[in-house]
C-alpha cells in the first residue's frame, strides 16, 4: 500500500512541476537584469529594480491558446490571488484586430462572474505599458502565438516584494475578456517575487496544492477503492460457509477504515473551500457532502441493525444494500470529478486509478459467474431432489444393502 501511495503521488504531480520553462532577460526592445521562469502556463518574467528611484522594468511572456483569445499580467498590492488583482490584458481589437492592451481590475464580482470585466484606469503608479506579438508587427495571434507585455511601475519605497497574477482565456466579447480556464494549471498562476534579489517566497499555493494531491489520494483510495472492496467482500464471500463469521468482520472493518479516512479527506476538501473562496465545483463538491452523509448513514445503521429473527430484519437489509451500492457508485463518480477539477483528465493518476478500478470489476464478474455457477448447480440439484431423482437413488442403494 505504501508503494502504492507514493507511485500515486508521483503520477499526480503535473508535468510543469517537473520541466519548467526557461527565462531570458533579453528582448528586442530591452536587456534586463534579472529573469524567472513561472511555474505554470510555461510563462517567464524579466526585471530590472532601480533602487535609487523604486522603479521597476519588467515584460512578462506568455502565450495564446486561442485567436481570439487574451494574455494578461498583473500585480496585486495585498495578496497573491486574483481578487483585487490591477492587471494589463492584451488581445486583437475586435474592429480592427490589431493587438490591445488595456488596463483591469479584477474585483470579487467579476471573480464570481456577476458582471463582465470592463476596462477602467489603474490605482497604481504605472508609468507605462506596452504588449508585441514575438515576431514583430507582421506577427498574428493564434493558438501558441508569445506575447510580451512591457510595464514601467513606481513601487513603494523600501518595499521590493510584489505579488502577480498572469492568466489566459480563450475568448473575448467586445472589449471584456471571458473567464480563463479553470484547471490546477490555470488557478495556480500566482506568485510572490522579491525584485531585489530575485528570490520568489513561498506561498500558500504550494500548500494549497498539497493540500489537493493529498485530498484527491485519500478520497481515491477509501472512497474509490476500499469502499468498493468492502461491499465485494460481502456480496460473494458471506455464502461461503467455510468462513464463518470472518466475512462480516473483513466486511465491517474494510467499510469502518473507508469511512475513516474518507472523513479525514472530507475534512481536507472543506479546508480547501476555505482557502480557496470564489473557486467552486458544484457537482464535486454536492457529490461530496452526499457520499459523506450516506457513509455516515450507513456506518451509524450498525447500531440499529436487528436480529436475524426480527421482522423488521428484511426492511434493514434492503435499506443497507440500497444505501451501500449508492456510496460505492456516488464515491467512484466523484473520484473522476475530483481528477477533472484538479486538471489530470489525462494523468498518469487517473490511469493508475482506472486500473485498479478495471481490476476490481474483472474481480467481480469473475465472482458474480461463480456464484451464478453454484446457484444453477443448487438449483438443479434441488429440482432433482424434488423430482425424487436422488431421493430414490439412495433409496435403491440402501436396498441393495439390506439385501
Amino acid at each position: 500500500m505504501n508503494h502504492f501511495l507514493l507511485g500515486f503521488l508521483i503520477f499526480s504531480l503535473p508535468l510543469h512541476l517537473v520541466f519548467s520553462s526557461h527565462c531570458t532577460t533579453v528582448t528586442n526592445a530591452k536587456t534586463f537584469e534579472k529573469c524567472m521562469a513561472l511555474p505554470s502556463q510555461d510563462a517567464s518574467i524579466a526585471w530590472t529594480f532601480h533602487a535609487h528611484n523604486a522603479t521597476l522594468d519588467l515584460v512578462f511572456f506568455g502565450t495564446f491558446i486561442s485567436p481570439s483569445g487574451w494574455v494578461g499580467w498583473g500585480i496585486n498590492p495585498t495578496s497573491a490571488e486574483m481578487t483585487g488583482t490591477r492587471a494589463l490584458i492584451a488581445f486583437p481589437d475586435p474592429n480592427s484586430g490589431q493587438l490591445v492592451l488595456l488596463p483591469y481590475i479584477i474585483d470579487p464580482t467579476v471573480k464570481l462572474q456577476k458582471d463582465p470585466l470592463l476596462s477602467r484606469p489603474l490605482d497604481v503608479h504605472l508609468l507605462s505599458s506596452s504588449a508585441t506579438l514575438y515576431g514583430g508587427r507582421m506577427a498574428t495571434v493564434h493558438n501558441g502565438a508569445t506575447i510580451q507585455i512591457y510595464a514601467t511601475l513606481k513601487l513603494v519605497p523600501n518595499k521590493t516584494k510584489i505579488h502577480h497574477v498572469w492568466n489566459r482565456g480563450l475568448y473575448v466579447q467586445g472589449y471584456s475578456p471571458t473567464i480563463h480556464p479553470t484547471t490546477a494549471n490555470d488557478l495556480s498562476s500566482t506568485a510572490t517575487i522579491d525584485v531585489l534579489s530575485g528570490i520568489a517566497a513561498k506561498g500558500n499555493n504550494n500548500n494549497i496544492y498539497t493540500l489537493k494531491i493529498i485530498h484527491g489520494v485519500i478520497n481515491a483510495i477509501s472512497w474509490g477503492l476500499l469502499l468498493p472492496i468492502g461491499a465485494i467482500t460481502a456480496r460473494y464471500f458471506r455464502h461461503i460457509q467455510a468462513l464463518g463469521p470472518a466475512w462480516f468482520y473483513a466486511h465491517a472493518g474494510i467499510q469502518l477504515f473507508a469511512i475513516f479516512i474518507g472523513t479525514v479527506g472530507f475534512a481536507i476538501g472543506i479546508r480547501l473551500g476555505e482557502l480557496s473562496p470564489g473557486r467552486v465545483f458544484g457537482l464535486h463538491r454536492k457529490l461530496g457532502f452526499a457520499i459523506f452523509c450516506l457513509g455516515w448513514l450507513q456506518t451509524l445503521a450498525l447500531l440499529f441493525r436487528p436480529k436475524t429473527t426480527n421482522k423488521f430484519r428484511k426492511y434493514w437489509k434492503s435499506y443497507h444494500h440500497f444505501v451501500g451500492y449508492a456510496c460505492v457508485v456516488i464515491g467512484v463518480v466523484n473520484v473522476f470529478q475530483g481528477f477533472d477539477v484538479m486538471g489530470l483528465g489525462r494523468s498518469y493518476a487517473k490511469l493508475a486509478y482506472c486500473l485498479g478500478l478495471s481490476t476490481l470489476i474483472g474481480v467481480c464478474i469473475a465472482l458474480e459467474v461463480n456464484s451464478w455457477v453454484i446457484f444453477c448447480r443448487k438449483a438443479k440439484e434441488e429440482k432433482l431432489r424434488r423430482e425424487g431423482f436422488i431421493s430414490g437413488c439412495s433409496d435403491k442403494a440402501s436396498g441393495s444393502s439390506r439385501g
